[in-house]
């Protein structure tokens, strides 16, 4: 049976969640094969007798999951071939990963692009975004916050140095194959460049590099439309 992979879209059809492309690579990982259920925000509520309000989820028989962490561990117990995480020693580092890149990275992205995602999202998702989202901003509109953010791009790409370093010694995180943590970084650009209509690295950055050898893992997994990510 072909697991469904419930996801966020924008307008376009575009993927509007960076954990739903994580899940993608980790199923992708372990060649299971899967099916793709678009939804907006609104949507998600209705899913699954009501009982998530996020993406990622994932139905696979009579099994629904919620929450890219908990899908992964799902994946690697009922499907243990080629393990997404080799060890528990492994997989708390990545969830350190998880978090660093979430404070650091995902944040900063955020503060770029939350703007572009309310344009992108469906016409119908856009008031509730709106609303939900300026109530977590403090009462700033989307504009406000996103007045200036050209001169924020040095600070992400700043907070990226730990990559870079890390890859400057492997093609990835992961070492000398991907590993889970790189499809966590992975998610975030993917995101970032399906809605971010300001490019945040530069063209001589190092992480170019990595991020073409992550988009053409698995018969190309990250070619799709995409915003330019570097100017």
């Amino acid at each position: 049976m072909t697991i469904r992979l419930h996801e966020l879209v924008t307008g376009d059809n575009r993927a509007l969640s960076p954990f739903v492309w994580r899940i993608k690579y980790a199923l992708a990982h372990k060649g299971l094969a899967y099916e793709t259920a678009p939804v907006g925000f609104l949507d998600i509520p209705k899913l699954c007798g009501g009982k998530f309000r996020t993406v990622p989820i994932i139905e696979d028989g009579d099994a629904s999951v919620c929450d890219s962490w908990a899908i992964a561990d799902y994946l690697d117990k009922t499907y243990p071939e080629r393990p997404l995480f080799s060890s528990p020693q492994e997989r708390a580092m990545v969830k350190f990963f998880d978090g660093w890149f979430g404070l650091e990275v995902m944040n900063r992205m955020f503060g770029i692009c939350v703007l572009d995602i309310h344009n992108h999202a469906r016409a119908e998702d856009r008031p509730y975004f709106r609303e939900s989202r300026e109530k977590r901003l403090g009462g700033k509109t989307l504009e406000e916050f996103v007045d200036g953010r050209e001169q924020r791009l040095p600070e992400l790409r700043h907070a990226l140095r730990p990559m870079r370093a890390a890859l400057a010694t492997a093609p990835f995180l992961g070492g000398e194959q991907p590993n889970y943590a790189d499809y966590i970084a992975l998610g975030g650009f993917l995101w970032a460049g399906a809605i971010c209509t300001l490019p945040m690295l530069e063209k001589s950055d190092p992480l170019n590099d990595w991020i073409k050898r992550g988009f053409d893992l698995y018969g190309g997994i990250g070619h799709v439309p995409l915003y330019p990510l570097a100017a």
